[in-house]
């Protein structure tokens, strides 16, 4: 509890704000996170391929049909709603200047209320045709079979695969808002996948926040440091209110 009130006191003095957050945000949402016990990549396939192997996007190419079968049943849950930190972080921009900065591509944070949103690594959302670039929603393409668009192109989901560029523009406003910031909260992340975990680095302001479970290399440098369940954490913060 020391900790949580050592985190209300500093979400209270701090005006700007990035929400830093990756898969185990949203794991109280019924998603999987990845490297878990229970995780994607630990995920028992029928397929001979990994599921790294498999969100490629050497793989998307050649082997469309696979992948598809792989992202619908791992990587897509269409019915997940956002949970109470979600919904906290959201509600923090009603007196804060709060800019999220995600891993994840769920949606659940722009699905709570949060209005700036950096998604690094894309949505399930958007989907483009390879051939001639018309947009299509999650519910359009259907979460069945390898979708196509009325041209006859094949759809891609707006993600960012293995092998894949993270959006430059994306990288620029993020680095931009971390290094701006006074607070930064990291949740939910294991600070392993690069470039992104690397964005820590950045931050020039006065509290570094990690919530998440287990230990990240990220600890030692870091103001304050709780491993729990961030919905716990966020419970435990709106007593204090």
């Amino acid at each position: 509890m020391d900790d949580v009130l050592k985190l209300k006191a500093a979400l209270d003095r701090s005006r700007k704000i990035v929400i830093f957050s990756g898969a185990g945000l949203s794991t109280n949402s019924g998603i999987p996170d990845f490297r878990s016990a229970n995780g994607i990549y630990n995920a028992k396939l029928k397929s001979q391929f990994t599921p790294e192997e498999i969100i490629s996007h050497s793989f998307f190419f050649a082997h469309t049909e696979d992948f598809y079968e792989f992202y619908f049943d791992k990587m897509v849950y269409k019915d997940a709603k956002p949970n109470s930190a979600h919904l906290y972080f959201a509600e923090l921009e009603k007196t804060k200047d709060v800019t999220v900065v995600t891993q994840n591509i769920d949606g659940l944070h722009q699905l709570a209320g949060s209005k700036n949103v950096i998604e690094l690594h894309g949505s399930i959302m958007r989907n483009y045709c390879q051939k001639c670039g018309k947009f299509y929603t999650l519910d359009e393409i259907g979460t069945k079979g390898v979708p196509h668009c009325t041209c006859g192109g094949v759809i891609k989901p707006d993600v960012v695969l293995y092998e894949e560029q993270l959006n430059e523009q994306d990288i620029n406003k993020a680095l931009e808002a971390i290094s701006t910031c006074d607070m930064m909260i990291v949740v939910g992340t294991s600070l392993v996948v690069y470039p992104a975990a690397g964005f820590v680095r950045y931050f020039r302001g006065k509290n570094l926040v990690l919530l998440n479970k287990s230990e990240t290399s990220y600890d030692s440098i870091a103001d304050i440091v709780i491993h729990d369940d961030v919905c716990n954490v966020v419970k435990e913060l709106k007593s204090l209110e």
